[in-house]
């Protein structure tokens, strides 16, 4: 079963793409949390974990991650669809 890593860091509009954000500035929100990703991961459809004590490499601090799990999208895709339902979700 295929397992994606999602850091909150993909989708954070306070940081540029060479700091870790993956998607484009129109779907990124200020200082995402992992439970409103968990939240966009449900509504895509899928299986949501939420890892709080992670930390991401390029960042000091602890926000956690999101494990999806069996998605069938590349990942790319995957993160796109997230981050649409992530800026959705806080309208």
């Amino acid at each position: 079963m295929v397992e994606n890593v999602l850091w909150p860091a993909y989708f954070d509009a306070g940081l540029t793409r060479s700091e870790g954000r993956r998607v484009p500035m129109d779907l990124a929100v200020d200082e995402p949390t992992v439970d409103e990703i968990a939240d966009a991961v449900q509504q895509v459809g899928y299986d949501a974990v939420i890892e709080r004590e992670k930390s991401y490499s390029r960042e000091f601090d602890a926000r956690g991650r999101v494990l999806v799990k069996g998605a069938d999208d590349t990942k790319n895709d995957l993160v796109q669809a997230i981050g649409a339902y992530v800026d959705l979700l806080r309208e």
